[in-house]
């Protein structure tokens, strides 16, 4: 793979970093990859060559690109970061792989300004994204250099994700900036996603080295940017970003954070309940295709489900705006309430263990045992066996989700 050709460009509004990839060893198209920013954070946007060594390169080990020649200096601290990546990588989910051999010229000192101390975020408007901020803002004062001042947001890495859902999402998230007027909400539009569209290798190798990639176009403005968690403590295990992987994707210039580990989704979840406006405004809803003009989330796909029932059993599910306050049809019970089998299945399944723990300290003991019954009996292969099971038993425990617990319960 050849990286260089590096373009800096204004027009219509935006300012827009390219740069031309061309693959060598597979039989894929010339490529070129953008990020672009809106004029008003032009300045902090720059022709960096390490974003486009960052996004490229786990997709040229995937694809078995014995080298990646880009045309610039590499700073070594981020070269040994990269190899370092592909070897977890490796470790994780190919032994048989070879590594990208990294060809560029030698590093010196450049003229090109460094950013004073200054945090941001990858904010997309979820419920691990929000929880980082809440985190951040009640344990950081505002002073200190870690607390977060650019909130990254980017259209161009969710499969499928049309333009009129990501400008409802920045919207949404405009109301929470306003509120708290520290933090800037920066949009970042991309096409980066093309180097490699499988949505498995996104999640399981891709999202980190894509994500710093467009810190890394932002090192004149930014000197730490943090990817706020998927897993728990408890549950890592090898991911796309992880707390071993994360931070190599950093430089001599830019850290990269990984953080969140600390807490579950349910207590990420009570952290976004007690948060009046980022419980208005959250999204967390995978099916985008689904979701209504007016509408953060489609408020019927299991992600949006689970979510709802979290904030029922924090005693919030009257009070949460963002989703479709509809009942739920049989249609859509049998039709949609089932856990895939994939890499993420086992995290679910913890997720809806955690709500039968909590479900009985709230009191509400038959949405508990609903919910055990519904996991102890699923078939494991997530056949027909079990989604016939979950049609039966999740009837009842979704049925009156708009109905708070007796107080007899």
């Amino acid at each position: 793979m050849k990286v260089g050709n590096f373009k800096t460009q204004a027009k219509n509004g935006r300012k827009r970093i390219t740069a031309a990839v061309i693959w060598e060893d597979c039989d894929r198209p010339a490529q070129d990859i953008y990020f672009e920013t809106p004029t008003a954070y032009g300045e902090g946007l720059f022709c960096n060559p390490h974003a486009f060594l960052v996004v490229c390169i786990i997709p040229a080990m995937r694809h078995g690109e014995r080298r990646l020649h880009i045309d610039a200096a590499v700073c070594p601290e981020l070269r040994d970061g990269l190899m370092t990546a592909m070897m977890w990588l490796r470790h994780w989910f190919g032994p048989d792989r070879k590594l990208t051999e990294i060809e560029s010229r030698a590093w010196t000192p450049s003229g090109t300004p460094r950013a004073r101390e200054r945090s941001g975020l990858f904010l997309s408007g979820g419920v691990d994204s929000l929880a980082a901020l809440r985190v951040n803002r009640l344990n950081y004062p505002l002073e200190h250099p870690g607390s977060y001042k650019d909130g990254l947001c980017i259209h161009g890495i969710e499969k499928g994700k049309e333009q009129q859902h990501f400008e409802r999402a920045l919207s949404a998230l405009s109301e929470i900036t306003r509120e708290d007027s520290e933090i800037n909400l920066i949009p970042v539009y991309t096409n980066m996603r093309q180097l490699d569209d499988d949505t498995f290798f996104w999640g399981a190798e891709f999202q980190a080295a894509a994500l710093s990639a467009v810190a890394h176009a932002f090192a004149r403005r930014l000197s730490s940017v943090t990817i706020p968690a998927t897993y728990d403590l408890t549950h890592l295990d090898g991911y796309g970003s992880h707390p071993v992987l994360d931070p190599n994707y950093g430089s001599s210039d830019l850290r990269i954070r990984h953080d969140g580990i600390l807490f579950s989704r349910l207590e990420k979840t009570r952290l976004i309940a007690d948060w009046e406006i980022a419980l208005r405004n959250v999204r967390v809803c995978t099916h985008p295709k689904q979701i209504k003009p007016e509408a953060l989330n489609c408020g019927r796909c299991e992600k949006c489900l689970r979510t709802r029932l979290a904030l029922r059993v924090l005693g919030k599910g009257h009070a949460a705006p963002a989703f479709p306050q509809t009942e739920f049809s049989e249609e859509d019970l049998l039709a949609r309430l089932y856990i895939k089998e994939d890499a993420n299945t086992s995290y679910v399944i913890s997720c809806y263990q955690d709500l039968i723990t909590a479900s009985r300290e709230a009191g509400d003991h038959e949405l508990a045992r609903q919910i055990e019954h519904f996991i102890a009996r699923r078939h494991p292969r997530g056949g027909p066996t079990s989604l016939e099971f979950v049609k039966r038993r999740l009837r009842k425990v979704f049925a009156n989700l708009s109905t708070p617990p007796s107080a007899s319960h």
